[in-house]
């Protein structure tokens, strides 16, 4: 499959190379899911400052495209081999707790979310390089997934954009997809 070379600045987001095919399904990813959100909590996003609303809906984008770049062996092997990047990755997301902040509700709930998840996600992450921690993962993810609909004052929406910033760190990108030793698409030409 072809590639297009990342501009370095861009690695973290998408690795060194890409198919196009998979660029546009990223991006068309994320930017549905922030339309749907913004549409489905249109009056919220009126009542507060313009700049704040902008701001978390870039943040859904982020968090939409993020399940999907992850799952790419581009950046998958970007990260895996950079552990401590990984790491630092898992540490400073709190996308979830800013867009309720920036929305102004659902603060408590979100950093309910954002705590199962930042522990979960570095558990994983401290499983590298061994057969159980896709396993593990995604136990995780389903418990967290379980959960997220009993969790008193977390909105449809903040849930949709909770299930996926789970998704994101936690499975798609605290888990090395394709380790040493199994097949990769990027390294078999598919």
């Amino acid at each position: 499959m072809k590639t297009v070379s990342i501009h370095p600045h861009l690695h973290d987001v998408f690795g060194k190379a890409q198919p196009p095919i998979y660029l546009l399904a990223i991006v068309l990813f994320g930017l549905t899911v922030a339309v749907a959100f913004a549409l489905s909590v249109w009056p919220v996003l009126a009542a507060v400052s313009f700049w704040r609303a902008a701001l978390a809906v870039l943040l859904v984008l982020d968090i939409a495209a993020g399940c999907v770049a992850n799952f790419t062996p581009s950046t998958n092997d970007f990260y895996a081999a950079r552990p401590r990047n990984r790491s630092v990755f898992i540490a400073i997301h709190v996308h979830v707790v800013a867009v309720a902040w920036l929305l102004g509700s659902g603060l408590g709930p979100a950093i309910v979310v954002w705590a199962y998840t930042i522990s979960a996600a570095t558990a994983v992450n401290l499983l590298a390089g061994r057969a159980a921690q896709t396993f593990v993962a995604g136990v995780l993810l389903s418990l967290g997934l379980a959960f997220l609909p009993l969790i008193p004052g977390l909105t449809p929406p903040m849930a949709a954009v909770a299930g996926l910033f789970m998704l994101k760190v936690l499975f798609s990108f605290a888990v090395d997809h394709y380790r040493a030793g199994s097949p990769s698409p990027s390294k078999n030409g598919g």
